[in-house]
């Protein structure tokens, strides 16, 4: 790591210029040198694990084609939980466009036919050295032998395929990142945050209470759940945060960030990773900084 220039994270591949969570995808932010690939990982009803970003099947990156079996009484698949369709009925949905209201109407570029994958899907393409970003999706409703199936399922995948020292493991449910340091201690995790989810009371933080680590000692926090990272919401990564974080030992990346003022200014910042929607800018705007870096 160079000081002053922060690792490019491909938001959900490049969320802004093709499909997100997709095979195209990740080849797009591959092929504009990305040095981390962020993306989503839930279950579906049988225990697989597909890409996806949001827990239910959303309509705006999502297309039905057509049920799994004749008479499926739960096609439409759109609407529904992941956890509710099998792999079979995955494996019928379009996920390569992006339909209106939606943001990158100007740079989104589809590509039909796009099939919702697998994580082991995504460890064969993603070969060393880009670094696999891997948020695990949950919600505080879930269950702790939900947390802990998806947590070990990830893990047990990355390793038998070969991934697990070029992984992290990131999530908003603080969960994840006690299971994943009981599991496999060896794969770094990232304490992501945002402001909904650092509040007083929070379900998200594993038990753990803001209001306890007194005004904004996050990275305290993000330290007794035994992160590696910090990975705060654009809104929180102030230059205090990212110092004490530093102090304390903390890397940070920050999410998700597509002005090119901001990028710059979060690089003077020292952030070691900034996550985008645009990896084709924040090159642009590295390369402008400091070109013998990278």
């Amino acid at each position: 790591m160079v000081r002053g220039v922060p690792e490019i994270h491909g938001h959900r591949g490049a969320r802004a210029l093709s499909p997100e969570n997709t095979l195209p995808g990740f080849a797009r932010a591959l092929a504009l040198g990305v040095d981390a690939i962020e993306f989503d990982v839930t279950l579906t009803a049988d225990g697989g694990l597909i890409l996806a970003h949001d827990l239910v099947v959303e309509a705006t990156t999502i297309l039905d084609t057509g049920p799994a079996g004749d008479g499926d009484p739960l096609f439409p698949y759109v609407g529904k939980r992941w956890s509710e369709l099998t792999l079979a009925q995955v494996a019928t949905l379009d996920a390569g466009g992006r339909r209106p209201p939606a943001p990158f109407e100007d740079t989104f570029v589809p590509v039909p036919g796009t099939p919702v994958p697998t994580l082991d899907q995504a460890c064969e393409l993603l070969e060393d050295p880009v670094t696999l970003a891997v948020e695990l999706k949950t919600h505080p409703s879930w269950p702790d032998d939900d947390v802990r199936r998806l947590t070990e399922g990830v893990l047990a995948t990355l390793a038998a395929r070969g991934r697990s020292a070029q992984a992290r493991i990131l999530a908003f449910d603080w969960r994840v990142l006690w299971t994943a340091a009981a599991a496999d201690p060896s794969v770094p995790r990232v304490a992501l945050v945002e402001p909904r989810t650092w509040a007083p009371g929070s379900a998200w933080l594993a038990g753990l209470e803001p209001a306890g680590y007194g005004v904004s000692d996050l990275v305290a926090a993000a330290r007794d759940i035994g992160a590696a990272w910090l990975s705060p919401f654009d809104s929180l990564a102030s230059a205090e945060l990212i110092s004490a974080a530093h102090e304390g030992g903390l890397r940070v990346v920050v999410w998700t960030v597509n002005d090119p003022a901001r990028m710059s200014e979060l690089a003077d910042l020292d952030v070691d990773g900034i996550v985008t929607d645009r990896p084709d800018l924040l090159r642009e705007v590295l390369a402008t900084r400091e070109p013998a870096a990278r």
